[in-house]
């Protein structure tokens, strides 16, 4: 019986190490460097490099569900993955930041379902998006070259730009409801937003910068593809990286609530609970804490 057991511990690792090695980055076989990070065609083969699909759900099988606004403060060490790498120089394709992957799938098109809100009243069109992640301003010495008639002044021109460096955190809003098919609570991420400064402010010494603005919210569903393709590091593994997507959707990050859906028109904590910060986050937990426990209280009798 103990020779059987080893046996199969031993082929539950052999396949482990196979899983792994075929997802490497084909550094090991790689003849010269620009082969690095390119799959074989046996690679190719076995490898569904597709996001997991969201399974269907009746509105009948939820029997409680609550939607919540988090932040994710790109401060804190937990959350680095989404900011990092700011500088692109010397690094893969394949690695950019969060804000860097979202902005590069809306140029591109392939990210479309784009919002001036979280409630997705009004829709947003890319060059909407580019008017909030620029500002063209002209110098006095550029005004006064217009003034004497001077027609190229690009010399005299400021463009002030949001860059990935710029992005202080993301708001997110997703559900926590439960599904009495599977027995279990669950979550699923609607929307995200990246939070900066306002781009008039930027630069300008006699500006407020500390109120953040979510630049733009991104229906989820709709970005899975281009976040399933860019892969962020994994520390404990370099050569087997997880996509944004499987990190996004494994909460694989530091989140404080700031919003529920309730009575009082899904007000803020802040709006009931002012100048103290303290009390805020508290406020926070204990609506974390009334999530988790309602998991918990389906199974009171």
């Amino acid at each position: 019986m103990t020779t059987n057991r080893r046996n199969f511990g031993l082929g539950i690792v052999a396949c482990l190490l196979f899983q792994t090695l075929v997802a490497q980055s084909n550094l090991l076989n790689a003849e010269t460097p620009a082969d690095i990070g390119m799959k074989t065609d046996a690679q190719e083969r076995v490898d569904d490099d597709k996001p997991l699909a969201y399974g269907y759900l009746d509105d009948r099988d939820i029997l409680w569900s609550k939607i919540v606004w988090e932040y994710i403060d790109l401060n804190e060490r937990f959350n680095l993955p989404l900011y990092y790498p700011a500088d692109t120089v010397n690094i893969a394709n394949t690695r950019r930041s969060l804000f860097d992957t979202l902005l590069k799938g809306i140029r591109k098109g392939e990210i479309t379902e784009l919002y001036d809100d979280s409630y997705f009243n009004q829709k947003m069109t890319r060059p909407d998006i580019e008017m909030k992640l620029q500002r063209v301003d002209t110098t006095d010495a550029g005004i006064d070259e217009l003034n004497a008639g001077e027609t190229n002044i690009d010399e005299y021109i400021d463009r002030i730009n949001i860059t990935s460096q710029d992005i202080k955190g993301y708001k997110i809003k997703g559900i926590w409801y439960f599904d009495k098919r599977q027995s279990e609570l669950r979550y699923r991420l609607l929307a995200i937003a990246p939070v900066a400064p306002d781009v008039q402010t930027m630069g300008r010494e006699e500006m407020d910068l500390s109120e953040q603005l979510a630049l733009f919210w991104v229906w989820y569903p709709d970005a899975r593809e281009t976040l399933h393709r860019m892969k962020v590091f994994n520390p404990k593994n370099s050569s087997y990286p997880i996509s944004f997507d499987h990190l996004m959707n494994a909460r694989r990050f530091h989140a404080l609530i700031y919003k529920e859906e309730n009575t009082y028109e899904d007000r803020e904590i802040r709006s009931y609970i002012k100048d103290n910060a303290l009390f805020q986050v508290l406020e926070s937990n204990r609506i974390k804490e009334e999530i988790r426990n309602r998991e918990h209280d389906m199974w009171n009798y």
